[in-house]
């Protein structure tokens, strides 16, 4: 698969870049404003354009060739990453020009990130997307523990501006690679069916088939409420523990450890998780959410943000891949659109309400309530799907040291 392996190495080369550009700016709104509700704000305008106009970003990804539109969409990245560079070397940048950059970085992102999900099944047919998932989930984890510590340390020495113009030339990279990728495009959807058409078609197959309507309501949950710790990290290094951006960069790297060692496990995993595990693994971030919360120290906060990041990278590959695998190919884009739509707008709703929470009540009160929300709707939703399925829970108690749990159908 030599086109797989092209596209692998250019994303290990983007999502370094990336990550070096999402420390840089949410330091350098911190320090442009002083604000921790900044943050989320920037954070929110980044992923807001995916709330209105995923969707579109779907139909767009099945009716053009990927590598296209990939090739478009990463030139634009990088032209945005080279003028917040250009601004912040030359000492002229302000928090509006980051909000705005922010913006046409989420625009952008509408069509590339459903286009990247469906490019790779197509690089490696069906009878691998659950492997390719896990996969690409390694190599962002491994990028997202490089660049926060690569551009902490850039930051340090000589400002955010060489870490937004390293991401340009990784999005270059990109384009140079996907470039001479020869894929086999899979059939695209004819304009004669219209938007709105094929926009409820998609939603329409979405409500009818359970796996995938319950695997988005899940991810729904932990974009509004589990995916916000980097406004959190950069509240607890500079207002709890205040280790500055050096702490800042390494949290988000002991988190990117968990998440690596959950992608690896996620590989070797030889099944699509089932609905059931993956509620039981959200319940298990909220709990680890709420412990990190109240954690006295640096270094135990560390190591349960190992856990969150594990927790998390488990959950997020085992939704994707089971949304990928049972969403059928003329509807894959679309159907990963919604998914992406709930995930990423989730934080665009979830990141200024937090920034909020934590300038007003604090940086630990906030990240406790977000780990019980997402752990209490985890549940409210595990209960709703076993209800759905006319499930019910059966105790046996018949003398026996063991307590045999059994899930059976419900008596009508």
């Amino acid at each position: 698969m030599r086109d797989y392996r092209l596209y692998l190495t250019s994303q290990m080369v983007a999502t370094t870049g990336l990550w070096m550009q999402r420390i840089a700016q949410d330091w350098l709104v911190l320090e442009l404003t002083g604000s921790v509700t900044a943050v989320g704000v920037a954070v929110a305008l980044q992923f807001m354009p995916m709330l209105f106009l995923g969707l579109l970003g779907g139909v767009v990804a099945d009716r053009f060739p990927k590598r296209t539109i990939l090739i478009v969409t990463q030139s634009t990245l990088a032209l945005v990453a080279t003028t917040l560079g250009v601004l912040a070397l030359t000492g002229t940048v302000q928090a509006w020009h980051v909000y705005v950059l922010a913006t046409v970085l989420g625009l952008v992102t509408v069509v590339d990130n459903p286009t990247r999900q469906v490019f790779v099944s197509e690089l490696v047919g069906p009878a691998h997307i659950r492997n390719a998932v896990s996969l690409n989930s390694s190599v962002f984890q491994l990028g997202a523990l490089v660049g926060p510590a690569v551009s902490g340390a850039l930051i340090h020495a000589v400002g955010q501006g060489w870490s937004f113009l390293i991401n340009a030339a990784s999005c270059l990279v990109v384009v140079t690679m996907v470039a001479v990728i020869r894929s086999r495009p899979a059939p695209t959807t004819r304009r004669a069916a219209g938007q709105t058409r094929e926009l409820r078609e998609a939603l329409h197959y979405i409500g009818r088939t359970s796996e995938v309507a319950w695997s988005i309501v899940l991810a729904a949950t932990i974009g509004l409420f589990g995916l916000n710790m980097p406004v959190i990290l950069a509240a607890f290094a500079d207002h709890v523990f205040a280790t500055g951006v050096r702490g800042y960069s390494l949290f988000n790297s002991l988190t990117a450890v968990g998440a690596l060692a959950g992608a690896i496990l996620s590989a070797r995993r030889q099944s699509v998780p089932r609905l059931r595990v993956l509620t039981g693994t959200l319940v298990l971030l909220g709990l680890m959410v709420m412990l990190a919360a109240l954690a006295p120290s640096t270094w135990l906060f560390g190591i349960v943000l190992v856990a969150i990041g594990f927790c998390t990278l488990q959950f997020l590959t085992g939704t994707n891949s089971l949304v990928q695998t049972t969403a059928t190919p003329a509807l894959r884009g679309r159907v990963m659109s919604v998914y992406l739509l709930v995930l990423l707008g989730g934080q665009a709703l979830g990141g200024p309400c937090v920034g909020w929470l934590i300038d007003h009540y604090g940086a630990r009160a906030s990240m406790f309530g977000c780990g019980t929300l997402v752990a209490v709707v985890s549940v409210g939703v595990g209960l709703m799907m076993a209800r759905r399925s006319h499930l019910t829970v059966e105790l046996e108690l018949r003398g026996s040291s063991r307590l045999p749990l059994h899930i059976v159908p419900a008596h009508h």
